[in-house]
């Protein structure tokens, strides 16, 4: 019988060296791809937040148009005078704020005082004509001051203060309508938010600055 000659398959040592070096560079190369994957999708969140937060600051204004007359305690008719429009109604503002408490002196421009008022919300009550009339056609008939009557309601405009998903806190940067970007907040109303991060986004843009 002719011996064969058989040799047991397996990997040299410099197969495995050059496998491994391979896997390094393969691993090392996905990591800042991964790293890049989460830092995008946080940025993303940020900016959803950042549009929500003055969404509800802009919807606030809103509904502060024709509110509060200079010493008033609570809110008229805003809509109508004389039978004629007295303030320009933005169609996206349905009610108007009757919780004159909250403004003061400073916040002539009459937005939210702060964050927290946005998710503790405000008294309101619908814009528009109130018909007021005499009694009905008979005694058992709804009256017209009836239909018409509202009771004020709390509007909130945030469900809750949203976290900044940059630094994992509230602790959001406040500007008024009364200072220049950058400035530190004088407390007076809240009209622009941005993050406190002072990181660097991926486009080379500070998250203070979005």
């Amino acid at each position: 019988m002719d011996k064969v000659n058989g040799s047991k398959g397996g990997f040299t040592l410099f197969e495995l060296v050059v496998t491994l070096t391979v896997l390094a560079v393969f691993v090392m190369g996905t990591i800042p791809l991964a790293q890049n994957a989460v830092i995008r999708q946080r940025e993303t969140r940020l900016r959803e937040t950042l549009r929500q937060i003055r969404g509800a600051v802009d919807e606030f204004k809103r509904d502060t148009l024709g509110a509060c007359p200079q010493g008033a305690v609570t809110t008229g008719n805003p809509t109508v005078r004389g039978g004629a429009a007295a303030v320009p109604v933005d169609p996206r503002s349905r009610v108007v704020i009757d919780d004159c408490t909250i403004f003061d002196t400073e916040n002539l421009d009459r937005y939210p005082p702060s964050l927290d008022v946005l998710v503790e919300g405000v008294r309101v009550k619908p814009r528009g004509l109130n018909v007021q009339s005499g009694r009905g056609l008979r005694r058992d008939t709804i009256q017209a001051t009836d239909l018409n009557s509202t009771e004020e309601v709390i509007k909130r405009y945030l469900r809750e203060l949203p976290v900044d998903p940059m630094t994992g806190e509230t602790n959001w940067q406040l500007r008024s309508s009364y200072q220049d970007a950058g400035s530190s907040w004088d407390s007076v109303n809240v009209f622009d938010v941005r993050s406190a991060s002072d990181g660097t986004a991926l486009n080379g843009e500070k998250y203070s600055d979005w």
